[in-house]
C-alpha cells in the first residue's frame, strides 16, 4: 500500500510552522495513542505509527526538505546512510514520550493523567518491536505475473529459553530498591516535578540478579531466518510489502515491527513498461513495410503473428489487447504496443541499387505522397518569399 503523504497525515498545509507540525502531531497522538483505544488497539496502533512517522520526517528540517523535494522515495534512498530515514526504524512511543515530556501540566506523570493509570500499573517495560527493511530482485516477467521469492533477514527473537522473560529459569526478578517496582523516578526543580526512567532498573521496575545464559538478560536474541514472500502479480519497481509482525520482537510483550520488503524490477533486454502497458519496438524490411503481409513479433506469453498493412511507416503502433501486465490486484490486463522501425539497408549490391534507382522514379507521382506535399509546401513558401 503506497504511504500517504505526511502532511495529509498531520492535516497540516505545507506551509506549516514547526509549531503547528507539533500542535497537530500532539492532537493526534492522543487522538491514535493504543491506550485511549482498548477496543480497536491494532488498528489504533497502525494509526499512531502512520502519525508518529510523519512527525518524525516533518520535524527534523533536513528530513523535511528531502521529503519536500523528492517524496516518500527520495527519503526511502537515505534509509542506508542513517537511521529514521523513511521511518523504517523508530519507535513510536519515544516519539510521544520526547514530544510530551514524560509529565503534566501539574508536575503528574503524563501517563497518569491521559490514560488514567500509573506507571506502577506495569512492573516490565514495553516497547514495540522495530521494524525492517530488505530488498528482493525480481525479474520483469516476475513482476508481471507474480511470484514467490525467499529472502534471508537477521532479527531479534524472544529467548526461547526463557521464554523472553530475560531471567535464568527456575530465578525470580527483584523489585528495583530505587524506584519501587514503577520503574520510574520523580525529581523536583523548583515548581515542576519531572519523571524519567529508573537508572538502575533501565525502566524495567525490577532487577534481574540471575539472567538467562542465552540471551544475557535482554530476552532477545538474534537469529537469522528464511522468509518466504508472495510478491503480487503487477507490482511495479520500488513498491513496497508490508509483512506484519514479521520485524523485531518488542520488549516486556509489546508488539513485534513489521517487514517491509522493496521489490527491485530488473530490465528486459526487449520490454518496456509504462504503467500496466508493455512496449516492445520491432525492425521490420523496407519491403515489408511496403508491400505489407505478417511477422511474429514476442510477447510476455510469447510468439504471436501481427499483420503489417502495405504502406506502413516507421514508428507505427500497432496495439495487442490484453498482451501487457496485469492491473495490481485485479484479473484485468493492460494492452502491448508494438512499435514498427523502418530499417533502411546499410549495405546494397549493385543490382539492388539499379532496382531502388528504377523504383524511386516510377513512385516519384504516386507512391511517396509525403514527399510530394513536402516538396509542393516548400515550394510554395519559397515562390511566396520572393514576391
Amino acid at each position: 500500500m503506497a504511504k500517504r503523504d505526511y502532511y495529509d497525515v498531520l492535516e497540516v498545509s505545507r506551509s506549516a510552522s514547526a509549531g503547528e507540525i507539533k500542535k497537530a502531531y500532539r492532537r493526534l497522538a492522543l487522538k491514535y495513542h493504543p491506550d485511549k483505544n482498548p477496543d480497536d488497539r491494532d488498528q489504533a496502533r497502525e494509526k499512531f505509527k502512520e502519525v508518529s512517522e510523519a512527525y518524525k520526517i516533518l520535524s527534523d528540517s533536513e528530513k523535511r526538505q528531502i521529503y519536500d523535494q523528492y517524496g516518500h522515495q527520495g527519503l526511502e534512498a537515505q534509509v542506508g546512510t542513517g537511521a529514521g530515514f523513511g521511518g523504517f526504524d523508530f519507535d513510536p512511543f519515544k516519539i510521544f514520550e520526547e514530544v510530551f515530556g514524560g509529565r503534566d501540566v501539574g508536575g503528574g506523570d503524563i501517563f497518569s493523567s491521559l490514560f488514567g493509570r500509573s506507571r506502577r500499573d506495569s512492573a516490565t517495560r514495553v516497547e514495540a518491536g522495530r521494524d525492517l527493511q530488505v530488498a528482493v530482485d525480481i525479474s520483469f516477467e516476475e513482476a508481471a505475473f507474480g511470484t514467490t521469492k525467499k529472502i534471508r533477514i537477521s532479527r531479534y527473537e524472544s529467548c526461547q529459553i526463557c521464554q523472553g522473560s530475560g531471567i535464568a529459569p527456575g530465578s525470580q526478578p527483584q523489585t528495583c530498591p530505587v524506584c519501587g517496582g514503577s520503574g520510574y523516578v520523580q525529581s523536583r526543580q523548583g515548581f515542576f516535578s519531572f519523571t524519567r526512567a529508573c537508572t538502575q532498573c533501565q525502566g524495567r521496575g525490577s532487577i534481574i540478579k540471575n539472567p538467562c545464559t542465552q540471551c544475557h538478560g535482554t530476552g532477545r536474541v538474534r537469529k537469522n531466518r528464511q522468509i518466504q514472500i508472495k510478491v503480487p502479480a503487477g507490482i511495479h519497481n520500488g513498491a513496497h510489502l508490508r509483512l506484519r509482525g514479521e520485524g523485531e520482537v518488542g520488549l516486556g510483550g509489546g508488539p513485534s515491527g513489521d517487514l517491509f520488503v522493496v521489490v527491485k524490477v530488473r530490465p528486459h533486454s526487449i520490454f518496456k513498461r509504462e504503467g500496466d502497458t508493455v512496449i516492445v519496438e520491432v525492425p521490420i524490411s523496407f519491403s515489408l513495410a511496403a508491400l505489407g503481409g505478417e511477422m511474429s513479433v514476442p510477447t510476455l506469453e510469447g510468439k504471436v503473428k501481427l499483420k503489417i498493412p502495405s504502406g506502413t511507416q516507421t514508428n507505427k503502433i500497432f496495439r495487442l489487447r490484453g498482451k501487457g501486465i496485469q492491473h495490481l490486484n485485479s484479473s484485468s490486463r493492460g494492452d502491448q504496443w508494438v512499435k514498427v522501425i523502418v530499417e533502411t539497408p546499410v549495405k546494397i549490391t549493385a543490382e539492388q541499387r539499379e532496382l531502388l534507382l528504377k523504383f524511386d522514379q516510377l513512385g516519384r507521382n504516386n507512391g511517396q505522397p509525403r514527399i510530394k506535399e513536402f516538396f509542393k509546401k516548400m515550394s510554395g513558401f519559397f515562390s511566396g518569399r520572393s514576391g
